[in-house]
């Protein structure tokens, strides 16, 4: 399994138009494209916009990261908490040209916590998403180290290292 190098993806545009991704997948229309940034986590941001006609702003902690010898291999993480604030929803949004059977691998510390299915391909990229339960957010909180791990066949696998500082103190403060 090759891991690429990678770098903080914190071109405004590029996170602009995955924060378009991230709203048009069910948390929220933007009207604005980049949606505001609330706050800054270490290494994650929470964005937040009100979807036309919604009462309510609808906010997601972020981060991106990008192969720095793939620049369409990028990967976008966000974290929020559903509007009936029943359910907590890991979003991945990876590169197109993903293996789609293989699903979106998972490592804590080195250690492999599964696999997600993909859910839809839409023109930016493909979406896995996972609801996160009391389990699991209790160790994506307290790990050092997270790789999230995709395959272009079923023998290769790309890994890409996300940097989890930030994201529990973010986490506690999404509204």
């Amino acid at each position: 399994m090759g891991a690429s190098k990678i770098q903080a993806g914190r071109k405004a545009g590029w996170l602009g138009g995955l924060l378009i991704l991230a709203f048009s997948l069910g948390l929220a229309q933007p009207s604005n494209a980049q949606g505001a940034v609330r706050s800054v986590h270490g290494d994650w941001q929470i964005r937040c916009d009100t979807p036309p006609g919604a009462q309510a702003e609808q906010c997601a902690l972020i981060q991106s990261v990008v192969a720095e010898d793939r620049s369409n291999a990028g990967l976008t993480v966000i974290v929020l908490k559903t509007a009936d604030q029943k359910s907590r929803l890991m979003r991945v949004v990876a590169p197109l040209g993903v293996l789609l059977p293989s699903g979106l691998g998972l490592k804590l510390d080195n250690q492999d916590v599964g696999r997600a299915g993909f859910v839809r391909c839409l023109p930016n990229g493909c979406v896995a998403e996972v609801v996160m339960d009391d389990k699991l957010l209790g160790q994506i909180k307290n790990a050092k180290t997270a790789t999230f791990i995709i395959f272009e066949t079923p023998e290769e696998g790309i890994g890409f290292p996300l940097s989890l500082n930030g994201l529990a103190e973010g986490y506690d403060k999404l509204p």
